[in-house]
């Protein structure tokens, strides 16, 4: 008789519960308090030694003006609504290519780690792909789709989808061959191998390939964006360029402080993500 390998699954996870390490209740305060003290720290050093060059007289005010000016002029582009709608934008387009790219990547990766001729065929072009800069697919982008939307997206999914790919070949080429073995054991070959116990060990190292490529798909967005120009559609890079074009610092630094946070706010989550594996994995540490 064949095992079922999800009862089996499901017995294993009992068993991790009882391997998870277990911490002393801590008020939920305090546990907040001690992740976001050190992020505050951080931000008020940056912020002082930012102010401590403007100070020094490195570049004149109108250059490199102070965080005061800076963060005035962003809480009142905060009130207007052409600020949301820049941002509405970018992250529209960012949503749409890093799913693109998470469909081709993971689709690609999965085929990679399963043939081994087409591995041995496209597996280091792969890497050659996500070493390439995004800035030069912008010459054929524009070429294939003109400066359209669908030249942004082109360079935002190149940039994002060979990361992706090789984070789940990596975690599938460092899955345990005694988990694999034991897997076979309980009855699962072929896709149910893959889908009961191959992904799910390869989900730690697939969760980094997804945050790396956000990280790429995020850097070659507003790489478009500054280079991309489409009428009536006001987006964060658009308006880098034109702050640049008429000087403007003060505009320029706080829309970067915009993207900054951006990207600081969506890799959060990715890092919550990754916590929850490690805790699930049972290899969070004291700080887990």
């Amino acid at each position: 008789m064949v095992a079922d390998p999800t009862l089996a699954a499901r017995n294993l996870a009992g068993l991790d519960e009882l391997e998870l390490p277990r911490e002393p209740p801590r008020r939920r305060t305090s546990r907040a308090w001690s992740s976001t003290w050190p992020k505050l720290a951080a931000i008020v050093i940056a912020v002082g030694a930012w102010q401590l060059v403007v100070a020094s007289h490195w570049r004149p005010d109108g250059i490199l003006p102070g965080p005061g000016p800076v963060f005035s002029d962003l809480w009142r582009q905060m009130h207007t609504a052409v600020f949301y709608e820049e941002i509405g934008t970018t992250m529209r387009r960012a949503v749409v290519g890093f799913a693109a790219a998470l469909v081709i990547g993971t689709v690609l990766g999965l085929a990679v780690s399963r043939v081994g001729a087409l591995r041995s065929a496209v597996g280091s072009l792969i890497t050659g792909l996500q070493t390439m800069p995004s800035i030069a697919w912008f010459p054929l982008a524009i070429l294939l789709f003109a400066p359209s939307e669908g030249a942004i997206l082109f360079v935002v999914v190149l940039g994002a989808a060979p990361a992706i790919a090789n984070g789940l070949i990596s975690g599938v080429d460092y899955v345990p061959a005694l988990l694999l073995r034991a897997g076979r054991a309980l009855g699962a070959s072929g896709l149910r191998l893959y889908r009961h116990v191959v992904l799910p060990a390869a989900l730690p190292a697939y969760v980094s390939g997804l945050k790396q490529g956000w990280a790429f798909a995020w850097r070659s967005l507003l790489a478009a964006e500054l280079l991309v120009a489409i009428a009536h559609r006001p987006s964060l890079g658009l308006v880098l360029q034109h702050e640049r074009n008429v000087n403007d610092s003060t505009g320029l630094l706080a829309t970067m402080i915009v993207i900054l946070a951006l990207g600081i706010g969506v890799n959060a989550l990715f890092n919550r993500v990754n916590t929850v594996i490690r805790q699930r994995w049972g290899v969070a540490g004291d700080g887990g």
